[in-house]
């Protein structure tokens, strides 16, 4: 991969549900906006499992400057392929109200072979999330900066929560988006790895036994990729607005940094138990930034926005070595006004109307583009 501003590359990948503008509903229309699209946006889009959906993804990118020139053109030129067939799309998690039943899966053999594969947990995958890889040549490293940066993980989740509500009711947690994938066999929270070694040997015995035929099989919310040299976050939910996306990802730029640099001076963030990491995932889950998260060292809980104010003076020392100090400040933002989430569910309790969230949705899916 090309060498970075960063010393890493970066690329991102986001899900966006397909709806009809006037019923709000989903809308079965991947195949014609790729095939719209293909002159203007060539293999930046992609199907995902549903008709519904439609996934892009950025070119490999050397700053989060590049990044959001990239998704702010990419939104813009698919919101305008949608409107061209009287849709929209939406960045969330999941659909306020649409029946997942009622929905077609894409009919390419992966998704139908995911279909046999996991029966009804493949076929309710009506869910939208944000991945975003850095290039990372050694592999070792990678190892290394995935075992601490799993501790970070439910803090990325609480600033991304956008999937509160489900077939028309809330759910009463801010990521069911969550709920639903980690139900997948190999998701969730990755086991701590001693060693490359060890990943490899945890592959070939699941290969040979037939758990899985091919790595992509492993879903964990953080990941070695499996097609490329990078490290991927997959934790967060799709963000409806552009700005909270890239201080998200301009984040976990930053913390990628500060513990490479720790590393240089022989130090590193403190590893903990998976089972803990978890616990505090599904406090994320259910209450994303409006609870409290576990500081592990201090065995207490802390408010949620306290604890990532603490983040962000984590990283506070990297910023502008990174030029990301403007874009990482949004995170205050979201701190202060709520996530996707708190906003659709603010919108369902004034309206009582699922309708009324997909409108908001839209709007605020196209929010700084247009």
């Amino acid at each position: 991969m090309a060498k970075s501003n960063y010393d890493y590359t970066i690329g991102i990948e986001e899900e966006y549900m397909i709806v009809d503008p006037e019923t709000g509903e989903l809308a079965s229309a991947v195949e014609v906006l790729l095939e719209e699209g293909k002159d203007r946006l060539g293999n930046t889009l992609s199907t995902e499992m549903m008709q519904c959906q439609i996934e892009i993804g950025t070119r490999v990118c050397t700053s989060i400057q590049e990044v959001k020139e990239q998704l702010l053109h990419i939104r813009k030129e698919v919101s305008d392929l949608a409107h061209a067939k009287g849709l929209a799309i939406i960045a969330a998690g999941t659909h306020p109200f649409s029946k997942w039943d009622q929905q077609n899966i894409t009919s390419r053999a992966r998704y139908l072979g995911l279909e046999v594969e996991n029966q009804i947990l493949a076929r309710q995958l009506i869910i939208c999330g944000m991945h975003m890889h850095v290039g990372i040549e050694d592999k070792e490293l990678r190892i290394d900066l995935m075992n601490q940066l799993r501790y970070f993980l439910p803090h990325l989740l609480a600033l991304s929560t956008s999937s509160p509500m489900w077939e028309g009711i809330d759910t009463g947690l801010k990521s069911y988006r969550s709920v639903i994938f980690e139900r997948f066999p190999r998701s969730g929270i990755p086991p701590a790895l001693r060693s490359w070694n060890e990943y490899q040997e945890y592959l070939d015995i699941a290969i040979e036994t037939k758990s899985m035929d091919e790595p992509t099989k492993i879903r964990w919310d953080i990941r070695l990729s499996p097609r490329y040299p990078t490290l991927e976050f997959r934790i967060c939910d799709v963000c409806t607005r552009v700005e909270d996306a890239i201080a998200i990802c301009g984040l976990k730029v930053a913390l990628v940094h500060k513990l490479i640099k720790l590393r240089k001076n022989n130090m590193q963030w403190r590893e903990y138990r998976k089972e803990l990491i978890q616990e505090n995932k599904w406090r994320a889950v259910r209450w994303g930034l409006g609870g409290k998260l576990v500081d592990f060292g201090k065995r207490k809980e802390i408010d949620a926005k306290k604890l990532i104010f603490e983040l962000l003076t984590f990283v506070d020392d990297v910023l502008d070595d990174l030029g990301i100090r403007e874009d990482v400040s949004h995170i205050h933002n979201i701190l202060t006004e709520g996530t996707s989430a708190d906003r659709q569910l603010q919108v369902f309790k004034e309206t009582k109307s699922g309708k009324a969230v997909v409108d908001m949705l839209i709007k605020d899916t196209l929010k700084g583009i247009e």
